[in-house]
C-alpha cells in the first residue's frame, strides 16, 4: 500500500487527470440555497459555468476519489491490468481540498466519480463519507455531482442521492455485447437496476417535497448518464435508440457522448492511432437535441437501412432533406411541431413566429430580425406565398449550400480542461489549502 503514501498535490494531479475522460459533467438544473452558517450554493446564479471549446464543464473540481480499480474494463485507463500509479483520497483529504478550493475561489463545486477499491459497496461508502463530511460537517451547500457504482447496494445509492445533487451512473457501451467483450465485469443488470432506484426516488422524493416543505431532497438535479462512441462497432442508430429509452424510462436529464479516445493497445479496440470521432460526436449531440426539444423520434432519423448519420449535413438538415415533399412551408401558417423540422428555426424562433403572426403577416426581413438562420430556412420556406427573392430552389444546390455550413471543431484532440495545464494551482497553493486558515 505504498501508493497511498504520496504528495497530496500529486494525488490531485493524477486524479483530475484520470477524472478526465468522463463527460457526464454538467452543473444546471438545480437550485439549493445557502443557509445561515453555510457556505456555497448551487441557487441559479451561483454556479458559474465555463465550458471549454467542445462543450465539457469546466466549472467544477473534477476529480477520481481513486484511480486503483479491481475491474478490467478494455477501454478504460484505469483498469486493474493498466501499468499506472495507482493513488486514492481519503475522505477527510477530499473534504478538505474540496472546501478549501471553493473558499479560494478556483472552483464552484465537486464532481466525484471513483475506480472500483474492493467492491462497489467499499467504494460507496467512502464517498458517502466525503460528503458527508462536507454536508454536515463544513457546511458546503455548493453543488454536488457524484457517480454512482454499479453493483452498490440500494441502501447506499440512497444514502449517497440524500448527499448529492446530481447523480450519475455511466452505461458507457450501448449493447450488452459490448459490455461483455470489453467490460467483462459490468453487466447491463448492475447498471439499470440503481438507474430504476435513482429515478423512483426521485419521483418520490419530489411528492413528499410538495406536501412537506422540509422533506428531504433526492438528487434535485436528476440524474445523467454517459455513452463511448467508437470503441466498439455500436451504429449511430442503436445508440440514439438506446438514449431514447432512457430518457423515457428512466427520465434522465441529459445523456452524455464521449468520443472514445485511445488510450491503450488491445486487439478489441481501435487502433491507438485513429483520431477520435469528434464529428460524430457532434452529431448524435444535436440529435439528442432533437429527441428532447423538437419532438423528433429515433426512428425518424435512423433506422436499419440508414444507420449513421450523415458526417457531412447535421441532423435536422438531414431530415428535412430526405422529407422535401414536406416543404416548403408558409411560415404564416405551419403550425409550431412543423415550424420547429425547419433547419435555420430553433425553439425560441418558432415561438416568435407565432407570437408575430397574431398581429399581421411576416416576411423574410421580419424573420431575419427574429434572429432566424435565413441561409438554412430559406430552401424550405415561403413568405406569403413567395420563395426568398433570387433563391433557385434545386435539391442539389441547397444540399451543396449546407454542406458548406458546416461546424467547424476547433481540434483534433481535444480534452477536458485540467487545473494543472497551466501553472494556476501549485503545489504551494495545495499545501497551503491543507495548513493555512482563510
Amino acid at each position: 500500500m505504498g501508493c497511498w503514501k504520496i504528495d497530496i498535490f500529486d494525488k490531485l494531479t493524477i486524479l483530475s487527470d484520470s477524472a478526465k475522460y468522463d463527460v457526464a459533467c454538467t452543473s444546471s438544473g438545480v437550485e439549493r440555497s445557502g443557509k445561515p452558517g453555510s457556505i456555497g450554493s448551487a441557487a441559479k446564479a451561483g454556479i458559474c459555468h465555463s465550458f471549454s471549446a467542445d462543450g465539457r464543464c469546466i466549472s467544477l473540481l473534477k476529480v477520481l476519489m481513486t484511480n486503483v480499480c479491481v475491474y478490467d474494463c478494455k477501454y478504460c485507463i484505469n483498469r486493474v491490468s493498466n501499468d499506472i500509479t495507482r493513488v486514492g483520497f481519503t475522505p477527510i483529504e477530499l473534504a478538505e481540498l474540496t472546501i478549501n478550493f471553493y473558499r479560494r475561489n478556483y472552483i464552484e463545486g465537486l464532481f466525484l466519480s471513483s475506480g472500483v477499491i474492493k467492491n462497489p459497496n467499499n467504494t460507496t461508502e467512502q464517498m458517502i463519507k466525503a460528503l458527508e463530511l462536507l454536508r454536515n460537517v463544513y457546511h458546503f451547500s455548493g453543488y454536488i455531482h457524484v457517480k454512482a457504482i454499479p453493483g452498490a447496494e440500494s441502501e447506499l445509492i440512497t444514502r449517497l442521492g440524500l448527499l448529492a445533487d446530481r447523480m450519475s451512473i455511466n452505461i458507457e457501451l450501448p449493447s450488452q455485447e459490448s459490455l461483455k467483450l470489453l467490460a467483462p465485469d459490468k453487466t447491463k443488470e448492475s447498471i439499470l437496476r440503481p438507474m430504476g432506484l435513482i429515478s423512483t426516488q426521485i419521483q418520490e422524493h419530489s411528492t413528499d417535497l410538495a406536501q412537506y416543505r422540509h422533506a428531504s431532497k433526492f438528487v434535485p438535479a436528476g440524474q445523467s448518464t454517459q455513452l463511448i462512441v467508437g470503441a466498439t462497432p455500436d451504429t449511430d442508430h442503436t445508440i440514439l435508440t438506446l438514449t431514447e429509452g432512457l430518457y423515457r424510462k428512466y427520465h434522465l436529464k441529459r445523456v452524455f457522448f464521449s468520443a472514445y479516445m485511445p488510450v491503450a493497445e488491445h486487439s478489441l479496440l481501435p487502433s491507438i492511432d485513429i483520431k477520435p470521432p469528434l464529428l460524430r460526436e457532434h452529431r448524435l449531440y444535436q440529435a439528442d437535441w432533437l429527441l428532447r426539444f423538437y419532438g423528433f423520434e429515433a426512428k425518424e432519423l435512423l433506422d436499419e437501412q440508414n444507420p449513421n448519420f450523415n458526417l457531412q449535413v447535421d441532423p435536422k438538415c438531414n431530415w428535412a432533406l430526405n422529407h422535401l415533399e414536406q416543404f416548403p412551408l408558409e411560415i404564416n401558417k405551419a403550425p409550431y411541431e412543423m415550424l420547429l423540422r425547419v433547419p435555420g428555426i430553433g425553439v425560441t424562433s418558432a415561438q416568435r413566429i407565432l407570437t408575430a403572426r397574431r398581429s399581421g403577416q411576416i416576411d423574410f426581413s421580419g424573420l431575419k430580425k427574429m434572429g432566424i438562420v435565413l441561409k438554412r430556412a430559406q430552401y424550405f420556406i415561403t413568405c406569403k406565398g413567395k420563395i426568398m427573392q433570387g433563391l433557385n430552389i434545386t435539391s442539389d444546390g441547397a444540399i451543396r449550400a449546407l454542406m458548406a455550413d458546416q461546424y467547424k471543431l476547433p481540434s483534433p484532440y481535444p480534452e477536458q480542461l485540467s487545473l494543472f495545464n497551466e501553472p494556476f494551482i501549485t503545489r504551494k497553493d495545495v499545501q497551503q489549502c491543507l495548513t493555512v486558515p482563510i
